[in-house]
Order: C-alpha cells, then sequence, then structure tokens
C-alpha cells in the first residue's frame, strides 16, 4: 500500500553510480514516489546513502527481511546484471513491484524466470527503459508513425565510451559487456521504431589488447527484419564518446545526436529532412530517472500494466543471446517470428526537471 501521502514506497537495491547518480536524485523530483530504504553491501554507502536520504540501510543478507517488513511498495534492481534475479523474483514472489534495471538479467533463462514470476505474482514488472518516458525519443516515434519520413528502411546507431578497464562491466565477459549494457538502447529502439521483431542477426566484435578488458570491447550487429527492413548499429568500451542514430525512410530521414544518453545538458532533439528540407526539433533537458519512476507508480496506482513490462524485456534479452550466438559461431542467427501488439505510447511521457547529483559514496562512472 502507499503512504499516507499516496506515494509508492521503493526500496533501491544496489548503491553503485547510476542509484547513486539518477535514480536517487530523481525520485525526488517527483510527487507519487518516495524511497524507503537501501540495500548495499557496502557499510559506508550504507550509513551515509541512509542520512543522505532518510531511509533505512539493509545487508544484502537482510533483503527477506526488507520484503516482509510491510515498509515498501516496490524495489527499484540495479545491481549488476548477473544478479538481477536475485532480487527481481523473491521480490515479485512476494507481491512486491519490481523496476528493474536494463539489461533483464545475465541469461535469458533468468530473464524469463523473472516475467513468469510476474505473471504468477500479480505484481507489477517494469524494466527501466528510461528513453520510453522521454519527450524527444517519443517525438522520433510519433514522427516515424505519422509517416513524415515514409516507410522506415534502415536504421544505423553508433554509441561508444572509453570504460574504465577496472569497472565489473569490463571485466565479466559478454553479459557485462557493451551488447547488454549499451547495445540494449539500439536494440529497443528499432524494434519500437519498426514496430517489429527482428527474424535474423549478424554480428562481430573485436578488442584493443592493450587495453586488458575481459571482454570484446567493440561489437557490430546487423539485424534483418521483414519486409526488407535492416537495422545496423556499433557499441565500444573503447571509443571516444559518441551517442548517434539513424533512421532512413523511403521519404525522409531523421538524425538524433545524442540519442541515447542522459543528464546535465542532454537532451534528445533531432533533425528530420524531406524533399531537401531540414527541420530542427529541439525538446527540453529531462529528469529521465524520475519520468521512469512516475510513470510506473502511476501504473501501480492505477493498477494497470506497463508498457515496457516483462514481455518487452525479454524480447530484447532474445536479441541479446542471438548476437552471443553469433559472435561465438561466426554465422547468422534465425530467430523465431514473433509479435508484440503493444508498444511504447506517448502517454508514458513525463517532464520533470533535472535533479542535482550529490557527491558520490565509494562509486564512480563507468568511464571513472
Amino acid at each position: 500500500m502507499p503512504n499516507s501521502n499516496g506515494q509508492i514506497r521503493y526500496a533501491v537495491v544496489g548503491g553503485g553510480w547510476i542509484s547513486q547518480g539518477a535514480f536517487m536524485p530523481g525520485v525526488g523530483q517527483t510527487s507519487n514516489s518516495v524511497m524507503t530504504a537501501i540495500v548495499t553491501g557496502d557499510p559506508e554507502k550504507a550509513r551515509a546513502l541512509g542520512e543522505r536520504y532518510d531511509i533505512r540501510p539493509y545487508g544484502y543478507d537482510e533483503y527477506d527481511a526488507l520484503l516482509a517488513s510491510g515498509d515498501i511498495d516496490a524495489v527499484y534492481v540495479a545491481t549488476p546484471n548477473f544478479r538481477h534475479r536475485e532480487f527481481a523474483e523473491p521480490a515479485l514472489k512476494a507481491g512486491i513491484h519490481v523496476l528493474l534495471e536494463k539489461p533483464m538479467a545475465g541469461s535469458l533463462s533468468d530473464a524469463e524466470a523473472i516475467e513468469a514470476a510476474a505473471r504468477a505474482s500479480g505484481a507489477r514488472l517494469m524494466l527501466a527503459y528510461r528513453l520510453h518516458s522521454e519527450p524527444g525519443t517519443q517525438a522520433i516515434l510519433a514522427a516515424i508513425r505519422a509517416g513524415e519520413i515514409g516507410t522506415p528502411r534502415f536504421f544505423t546507431a553508433t554509441f561508444a565510451q572509453n570504460v574504465d578497464a577496472a569497472n565489473h562491466r569490463a571485466q565479466n565477459g559478454f553479459w557485462a559487456g557493451p551488447i547488454p549494457d549499451m547495445g540494449a538502447y539500439p536494440i529497443n529502439a528499432v524494434r519500437n521504431f519498426f514496430e517489429a521483431e527482428p527474424i535474423s542477426v549478424t554480428a562481430v566484435a573485436s578488442k584493443v589488447p592493450e587495453r586488458g578488458l575481459g571482454c570484446a570491447d567493440t561489437v557490430s550487429v546487423i539485424l534483418s527484419f521483414t519486409e526488407g527492413r535492416a537495422a545496423s548499429f556499433t557499441v565500444s568500451y573503447s571509443g571516444d564518446s559518441v551517442d548517434r542514430l539513424h533512421v532512413v525512410g523511403s521519404e525522409g530521414i531523421i538524425e538524433a545526436n545524442p540519442a541515447f544518453g542522459f543528464g546535465e545538458g542532454v537532451s534528445i532533439d533531432f533533425r528530420l529532412t524531406r524533399g531537401g528540407k531540414t527541420e530542427e526539433r529541439t525538446h527540453p533537458v529531462v529528469d529521465q530517472f524520475a519520468g521512469e519512476t512516475a510513470y510506473f507508480s502511476d501504473c501501480i496506482l492505477e493498477d494497470r500494466e506497463p508498457e515496457p513490462n516483462g514481455e518487452e524485456g525479454v524480447l530484447d534479452m532474445i536479441v541479446i543471446e542471438a548476437i552471443e550466438r553469433a559472435l561465438e559461431t561466426g554465422q547468422p542467427q534465425a530467430l523465431e517470428p514473433r509479435n508484440r501488439q503493444r508498444r511504447m505510447g506517448k502517454d508514458q511521457v513525463r517532464d520533470f526537471p533535472l535533479a542535482d547529483v550529490p557527491d558520490f559514496v565509494n562509486a564512480a562512472t563507468p568511464t571513472g
């Protein structure tokens, strides 16, 4: 049950940079959400974040007690990918709603188990696809749906950053690497822009030896769709910062740069070119984490299924697993035909000013 102010009470599971630098400040921008607990294995984080936000700290070994406490309605799970199931599944089984960071899990089987737990329990599960509530991304989708570029034919994206070699993302194999971490964004974007699921996957990877990463640091992917449509993207842990996409249609082009980022000064603006004329469409800088949280809390309070639910997360995981197979075998991977009836829509847009980010406690951004 929400608190006396009608707010959904969240526990934050994992005290890394995304929690400290985005989710926790963002919650304070909303009116329908509040934090009541932090779960971390770091005593200093527990103390400092508990005091900063006036929330109760729990250790990971106290998670079951938290779920049974009656003090929370939902959890935000932002642990490393391989631990997502460990915290999402028992929460759902306990009737606690789950806002789950992408990618959904560290394996497709774990993702399917999480989705099954949500279906069985009736608790709400939402993937933290913050761009589904972001005004510029929704405006791109609206322009495509309105036929402003004709029929979308192909999609390209480039997304790179120089990840610190000591970061856990860089030292734990494929499922912590650039495809699950960064590739989830172009995969999810093109599935929604095309309103279709890919039918085959091809991928190649490379690695810079002197970087010493525990995964391929650059991966290029081609996704094939029905009706002759295609998507290609490259993601990298070893490149200068770049973040852009193109959607090319039969009658026009959309270009966005940045396309997937968040934070200070980052708005998802785009250029639409048609008939040789280019129009700039700008959007405000918003707190994307406040937006996704407010949308999820609205869904809980109104007892309705969030759009980026378990099915949405699993569909992305199917593509990610196929990319892994393509890299292992060196062969294209066919995918079973699938159809998702529900796609992101403008009713999800939330517009909150960007929160100030406090100093990190024993945490750092992926780039160090």
